[in-house]
């Protein structure tokens, strides 16, 4: 028996695309567009009357496999799929990591309908599990030596106090290096007990816009002084659930990173932005439902971006591009961020290095457990 063919003229067929949170392209034989969702204007960053006055070679990067995909796919009337596919279009800067699946609607022609999963950041969040669960490693390590380091380093210490007022002026900076050694050893036990702190935060509904004007003033009067800074806020953004020093420590610590990434550049500017894009949604403990986090915050700069084979794994502990770094700061922000129920990505180039805090609008207070799922295009 052949199965009935789908009519994307007819009103059923075509809500049943519009609501798929997927990118859908439906192509004649030639690979003319005939039809996209919602999703796919979002994801080309184009309308629906402009898309289908071309054809998908136009929207392609030349020699795209997707190309290839459906050709085959319109010759052997059979759906295929093409796995961590580039997907690049003039239509986008970057070039985006997908999964691109074909599929022919019916066997009386050649029309073929795509579906693009984008697996950006889907493999981001996976790969924020992984740093959260090294944190944890990193965590029961320090407990379990926290205690016997810091005791013989108090003794060291308390030493080197008494060498400095005994010992001849010439060997006094020998000393005070000792002592200085030994509190920049306590403090860094002293930064990764941080990730062993299990309480429950306390939350309480916050204008995030209120949190990103404290630390850009705290920021232009410190660790930014003389750097440009650009904000384009929506003002109709909900509230987020959250702790308002940590969401200040979040922030503050991203803008630090990224004025010292700029002390070379000319022209240095951090831009800030915030938006509602629904579409990643996040499993969550005692609830049934899975979580959208809607609220995305942006810190962005120009500096020289981070080093391509550095960049998957940013948010591990001990992971730093500074010379004197303590590679804790950035694994941290992204305990803190997943405390608060969110994710956070980078993206960067030369040019430009891009920050993402992704997080729930105030409904309760949640606990990140599980798994992470690929929504719509956020």
């Amino acid at each position: 028996m052949t199965a009935p063919s789908l009519d994307v003229d007819s009103v059923p067929a075509r809500a049943v695309l519009q609501a798929l949170p997927q990118p859908i392209l439906v192509l004649d034989e030639k690979r003319g567009i005939l039809f996209v969702n919602y999703a796919a204007e979002a994801f080309f960053g184009a309308s629906l009357s402009v898309l289908t006055r071309q054809n998908l070679d136009d929207l392609i990067a030349f020699g795209s496999p997707i190309i290839s995909l459906v050709e085959t796919v319109s010759m052997r009337r059979a759906p295929m799929t093409e796995y961590r596919v580039r997907v690049g279009s003039s239509r986008f800067g970057d070039e985006r990591i997908a999964d691109v699946f074909a599929s022919p609607i019916s066997d009386n022609d050649g029309r073929v309908a795509v579906l693009i999963q984008e697996r950006t950041m889907a493999d981001k969040i996976d790969r924020q599990m992984v740093s959260r669960g090294a944190a944890r490693s990193v965590t029961g390590l320090a407990s379990m030596l926290a205690h016997e380091i810091k005791n013989p380093l108090s003794g060291i210490r308390g030493a080197a106090q008494l060498l400095e007022q005994s010992v001849p002026s010439e060997e006094v900076p020998l000393a005070r290096l000792i002592r200085e050694e030994t509190d920049r050893i306590v403090g860094l036990i002293d930064r990764v007990e941080v990730f062993g702190d299990e309480r429950p935060l306390e939350r309480e509904p916050i204008n995030i816009h209120v949190v990103l004007d404290r630390v850009k003033l705290l920021a232009r009067n410190g660790v930014a002084r003389g750097i440009t800074f650009s904000e384009e806020y929506d003002p109709s953004l909900p509230p987020v659930f959250g702790n308002r020093d940590q969401l200040i420590q979040i922030f503050l610590n991203l803008i630090k990173n990224a004025s010292e990434a700029l002390e070379r550049t000319q022209k240095p500017e951090i831009r800030i932005s915030t938006a509602f894009r629904p579409g990643i949604r996040i499993s969550v403990a005692g609830v049934a439902e899975r979580i959208s986090l809607p609220l995305e915050i942006l810190i962005e700069d120009n500096g020289p971006g981070v080093p391509q084979d550095i960049l998957p794994f940013l948010f591990d502990p001990f992971v730093t591009t500074k010379t004197n770094g303590s590679g804790l700061g950035l694994a941290l922000v992204a305990k803190i961020v997943g405390d608060h129920g969110g994710v956070i990505d980078c993206d960067s180039r030369p040019g430009r290095t891009r920050f993402r805090i992704l997080l729930p609008v105030a409904s309760g207070p949640f606990e990140i457990k599980a798994e992470a799922e690929e929504g719509s295009n956020p």
